[in-house]
């Protein structure tokens, strides 16, 4: 096999953990990369197509597309901003792929995500689910991780203190913290994910951050 494949949010936690398994994988003979920033390294199969999201560039032929795209609403600003990024832009860029061949569709959404929620943060979640879910693609799998664990300095992102607190305190209660809340490495999220975007099966499959839990 010699896929191509588009990824919108390499730059960001989860993203860059896909990226790495992308790139070593055999079977995909080239990884594009969509976002204002290209990622901070170089490889033969890598290239970059430079948008602020708003505006799709033309997309080349793609069997799969992975979105990690996300934001929180401090570091947004505003609820508006927010949804623009975590709703709009992730629908945009699961148009764009279909629109260029894509078949197999790979999100990273969060734990909670409910249209019908009166949480704003997981109602937008759940929003944007379900009107990907409607794209028509052959295979969407969602992953639903809790709170995020990984290395943000390469990122050049500051270290968030509700995340570190958090980490404690799912270090510190693991026992007691139901599977689906414990805080969850970001590599585990983006293996699970690629494998269950390579698999493939018919449908929407929703993972669950207790299923993708190596331990």
């Amino acid at each position: 096999m010699n896929d191509a494949v588009l990824l919108a949010g390499a730059t960001g936690l989860v993203g860059r953990e896909i990226l790495g398994l992308l790139l070593a994988d055999r079977s995909i003979a080239r990884v594009h990369t969509l976002g204002r920033r290209p990622a901070p390294l170089q490889h033969a199969k890598l290239q970059h197509h430079a948008s602020d999201l708003r505006q799709m560039p033309a997309l080349p032929p793609v069997q799969a597309v992975y979105i990690a795209l996300g934001t929180t609403i401090k570091v947004a600003g505003s609820q508006e901003a927010f949804r623009a990024v975590d709703h709009d832009a992730v629908l945009a860029v699961a148009r764009a792929a279909r629109a260029a061949g894509a078949r197999r569709l790979g999100l990273v959404s969060a734990m909670g995500a409910d249209a019908g929620s009166r949480v704003f943060y997981s109602r937008v979640k759940g929003e944007v689910e379900q009107a990907v879910a409607a794209l028509g693609y052959d295979s969407v799998v969602i992953a639903r991780p809790s709170l995020l664990i990984g290395d943000r300095g390469p990122l050049g992102q500051p270290a968030r203190r509700g995340e570190t607190i958090g980490e404690a305190v799912s270090k510190a209660l693991r026992p007691l913290i139901p599977a689906n809340y414990r805080a969850i490495l970001a590599s585990d999220v983006a293996k699970a994910l690629v494998a269950g975007v390579a698999r493939g099966a018919p449908g929407v499959q929703t993972l669950l951050s207790g299923q993708m839990q190596r331990n």
